[in-house]
């Protein structure tokens, strides 16, 4: 079996019973869900519930699914399939964005196997160190850790100091 983490959106109309009947394919299929958002206090223009699931599924069956669901009724958004499956988060600071923060993006982006996901960029004033949180994501945790020694060298060059998760 060949996991594959899924993102699905998915949009269900506000009558009881309707989140289990759209998870319970995901089930019949191997599915384990990971995280489920049901937003029921932001329906959509026609009224329908906006729900966002993350599950990991054998990715040979992510078409049969949609298509259960679709027959089930269920309003199928986005199938989101996600290749990067391991995340860290890191601190730099110091001057980032005067020592050009693309500098940092780019060494990990570039890799292939890594990309910045998330950032969050604090800046008191021009003349002050400024703080930023990075979420990294990689396809496994040993590209992971290769793309945290990527970001820490270029940190290190650019006088960043880099705060790693322990």
């Amino acid at each position: 079996m060949r996991a594959m983490k899924i993102s699905l959106d998915i949009e269900l109309k506000d009558i009881p019973g309707q989140l289990v009947h759209a998870l319970k394919p995901i089930s019949e299929l191997g599915g384990n869900i990971i995280s489920v958002l049901h937003h029921h206090n932001r329906k959509t223009p026609l009224g329908n519930i906006p729900v966002q699931v993350v599950f990991e599924i054998d990715e040979r069956n992510v078409e049969t699914l949609v298509q259960r669901l679709k027959r089930r009724g269920v309003s199928v958004l986005r199938v989101g399939r996600e290749r990067l499956r391991s995340s860290k988060i890191v601190i730099l600071i110091g001057h980032i964005v005067h020592s050009d923060i693309r500098d940092l993006i780019d060494s990990i982006d570039s890799t292939g196997f890594a990309e910045v996901v998330k950032l969050s960029l604090e800046m008191p004033a021009i003349d002050m160190k400024s703080s930023a949180s990075l979420t990294i994501s990689a396809v496994n945790e040993d590209k992971l850790n290769e793309a945290m020694e990527i970001l820490g060298d270029v940190a290190r060059k650019k006088g960043i100091m880099m705060i790693s998760p322990i």
